[in-house]
């Protein structure tokens, strides 16, 4: 296959365990498509709002206001929260009112992720996975339970299984869009769209599905507000989060939406599908009690992950940190995988 514009050459060839992506959507702080996504990364455009100015996108070179009694007046909203295209999915403005924004996005995220993928869902002829996570449904309590009339006349029941409780957003989604193979929402906190793409890449090596979208969906509610910063949080002190940085202070959380379309690559190839990349393995586990604390995670179980991870992918780490850090773990001890 020729490159796409990215530069990506879809092998000739490929093994039984690879995973292609042949279809991508998103929506950030900033950036309503992947393509504003990546323009923002290649001009490092910080993607926090101050809220004093309006939401105003604030460079790094942007003087920092001055912060009073721990608050910090920055956030990372989202564009056109409150916005859905209801019509599109056959619901009406009431059913659209009292569902969770995080759904709302994450459906019409879905659409896109799949025309991208150049895709009918309805014509192809295989069973359509869906595996994906989201964050807190705060939109009940917030929104729908502080309305005693709107929580009389529904019914507690049909607010909260309307689109509201995390555990319907994959399978409204298969429902509207009618699709067959495994739905399964993921709950696994912050690695929550990460373990979605390695359980659906899973599906997919196990023959459950023919293609499977995968992802994950957070939006903060109130929107549009800053945070208390407490020293030795996880919060930034200033509003701007420099990883691996020594004026780290934290990180300023966000609300977004991202999503994959993944086939067998085998498969991707066979139909000529616009190849992103390929995933060539992918490895999850825990750390047990392992670590200095429930929120710290150890070096050795992430050691443990990546090292699975290039073993099944059949890669070597080639740079000298990276090979160092594998040193520590013992092969003998990461369990081997057979290949499908």
């Amino acid at each position: 296959m020729s490159p796409d514009h990215h530069g990506f050459h879809a092998p000739a060839t490929a093994l039984a365990t690879d995973i292609a992506i042949v279809g991508m959507a998103g929506r950030f702080p900033g950036a309503p498509d992947l393509v504003s996504f990546w323009r923002n990364l290649r001009e490092g455009v910080e993607f926090g709002h101050d809220l004093q100015r309006r939401g105003s996108s604030r460079s790094r070179r942007s003087q920092t206001p001055a912060r009073r009694s721990g608050l910090c007046p920055v956030g990372a909203p989202l564009a056109d929260m409150e916005l859905f295209d209801a019509a599109l999915f056959g619901l009406t403005p009431r059913e659209a009112a009292i569902m969770d924004p995080q759904h709302r996005h994450f459906l019409e995220c879905a659409w896109e992720a799949i025309e991208n993928a150049g895709y009918d869902t309805s014509r192809f002829p295989g069973p359509v996975g869906v595996f994906a996570g989201s964050g807190h449904n705060a939109y009940l309590p917030y929104n729908l339970l502080s309305n005693p009339d709107l929580v009389r006349s529904t019914g507690m029941f049909m607010l909260r299984h309307t689109g509201n409780d995390k555990d319907f957003l994959t399978t409204r989604l298969s429902y509207l869009l009618n699709l067959k193979g495994p739905s399964v929402a993921v709950q696994t906190a912050c690695s929550s769209s990460l373990v979605a793409i390695h359980l659906a890449a899973q599906s997919l090596l196990a023959l459950e599905c023919d293609m499977a979208l995968a992802g994950g969906v957070t939006i903060e509610l109130p929107h549009r507000h800053g945070y208390l910063h407490e020293d030795g949080g996880v919060t930034s002190r200033d509003g701007h989060c420099r990883p691996f940085d020594r004026d780290a202070s934290g990180t300023v959380f966000g609300s977004g939406v991202g999503m994959v379309v993944l086939r067998r690559l085998s498969d991707a190839i066979e139909s000529g599908d616009h190849i992103h990349a390929v995933i060539k393995g992918s490895a999850i586990n825990n750390d047990g009690s392992g670590k200095v604390g429930y929120f710290a995670p150890s070096v050795d179980g992430q050691a443990h992950a990546i090292m699975e991870a290039l073993t099944i992918a059949g890669s070597r780490p080639t740079r000298s940190a990276m090979s160092k850090r594998m040193a520590r773990v013992r092969p003998s001890a990461i369990p081997s995988k057979s290949r499908r």
